[in-house]
């Protein structure tokens, strides 16, 4: 998704949305407080919601890939770390 925010109405989207009226005040001073249109307040939300969930989606689906892997050590690697570490100490 391309992060820039697009000037004018050209290249957008024009939505209607329905937000219960103590969410919409709260954006409306937020986007005051960080010099934002509600516009931009809105699309930066949304964008950070869809990143969000896109995030999640691909964790789950890494987690259901090496779930299935082991996580045990092969005999004697975990001596063979620690030695490395007390080496790296140690110089």
């Amino acid at each position: 998704m391309d992060g820039r925010l697009y000037s004018g109405y050209t290249s957008r989207m024009k939505t209607a949305i329905s937000i219960p009226d103590p969410l919409f005040e709260s954006a409306e001073t937020l986007a005051r407080r960080l010099r934002l249109s509600r516009s931009q307040l809105y699309a930066q939300a949304i964008r950070a919601l869809v990143e969000q969930h896109e995030e999640a989606r691909m964790r789950a689906v890494l987690d259901d890939l090496y779930g299935a892997e082991s996580s045990d050590l092969p005999e004697g690697a975990m001596d063979a770390q620690v030695r490395v570490l007390d080496e790296w100490k140690n110089e």
